[in-house]
């Protein structure tokens, strides 16, 4: 069984330990709506700012000629989502973000709108309550809404199959969301840029049913837990939840050894090997002839460097279990089965 959103393979026992029946299981997993943890717990995953944006984009659109309760949008994994219209009008809908399992997402409930009107082509716009981005070196250019390109590309996407439906030569469609410039004070966004909402995020077009714990208060969730993750990553904080459901994860990118000065009890350090193993041997690759440590695994997975950066990783850890794991979740190596 295959989670379709991560591409991964549930291992049997994991889904032994769910206890719910193998069809119905089979089912919720295919949705992409649900995370399947070590110890059998079953989260509910969301939809991205993105995905509810297409929803009520689209369904602005179909409501210039028929009324719309419900909308089917694409995501950028392919699946497809299906959500509710709150309400509509002639060329205006409201969908609501779902909630979820994330319990630190502030964005759950906020209505977005969309108003739309038949043009040549499509065209989307940033209305109300999605922020602007106010510097150079976003994925977005400076002076525009704070949409990223994926959700954009998922937002026209929505709106083209509503267009050919309708039999529409295009349309365009303002996109909106009352209360977002209060939710967006709530955000890191002010610290990067973005003023005045929300973006309109999402790689997937799903919420992982966590908090990446981004910023100034990753030191005081190290301390205030006995038992904890440090994850290089996003990638690895997905698979950390998954793997250690009792443990509090906490990413912390390339920064191990602050982590781990922060960290007392029961510690693991979980990543991709780029980050733990050139953080135990930060010398690994010189005079190797490879340019990455993923080059050498892949070509040369016995290589004695990738061995004695672990062991060095592990001496650096004192005391912490180190696990490797590569990007579809697979541990690669784990210092606790090779002591």
């Amino acid at each position: 069984m295959i989670d379709p959103v991560n591409n991964f393979k549930i291992p049997e026992e994991w889904i032994v330990r769910t206890g719910l029946a193998r069809e119905e299981l089979e089912e919720k997993v295919a949705s992409g709506m649900i995370v399947v943890l070590s110890d059998g717990s079953v989260l509910k995953r969301g939809y991205t700012t993105g995905t509810t944006a297409s929803a009520a984009a689209k369904a602005a659109v179909l409501s210039l000629k028929k009324t719309v309760d419900n909308v089917s949008v694409p995501t950028p994994v392919g699946l497809r989502a299906q959500l509710e219209v709150s309400e509509t009008s002639q060329g205006r809908a409201i969908v609501k973000k779902i909630p979820n399992d994330h319990e630190s997402d502030i964005t759950r409930g906020l209505e977005f709108v969309g108003e739309a009107r038949e043009a040549e082509g499509i065209r989307i716009l940033g209305g109300k309550g999605i922020g602007i981005v106010r510097r150079d070196g976003l994925q977005v250019p400076k002076g525009q809404p704070a949409i990223n390109p994926k959700p954009m590309e998922q937002i026209k996407a929505a709106v083209q199959e509503a267009v050919e439906e309708l039999g529409l030569s295009g349309a365009e469609v303002t996109i909106s969301i009352p209360d977002g410039e209060r939710i967006g004070k709530e955000t890191l966004n002010s610290r990067i840029g973005v003023e005045g909402g929300i973006s309109v995020l999402g790689s997937t077009g799903f919420v992982e049913p966590w908090n990446d714990h981004l910023g100034e208060m990753r030191g005081d969730l190290i301390r205030c837990t006995d038992r904890v993750v440090l994850t290089t990553g996003r990638i690895g904080m997905r698979y950390s939840h998954m793997l250690f459901p009792d443990y509090t994860v906490v990413m912390i990118g390339s920064r191990i050894s602050e982590g781990l000065g922060y960290a007392s009890g029961d510690v693991i350090i979980c990543g991709l090997p780029g980050l733990v193993l050139k953080w135990g041997n930060p010398e690994m690759l010189e005079s190797s002839g490879y340019a990455t440590v993923v080059e050498m695994l892949k070509k040369e997975p016995e290589h004695i460097r990738l061995k004695e950066a672990f062991e060095m990783a592990v001496e650096k850890g004192k005391g912490a279990r180190i696990v490797v794991i590569d990007r579809d979740g697979s541990v690669l190596m784990d210092s606790k089965n090779e002591s």
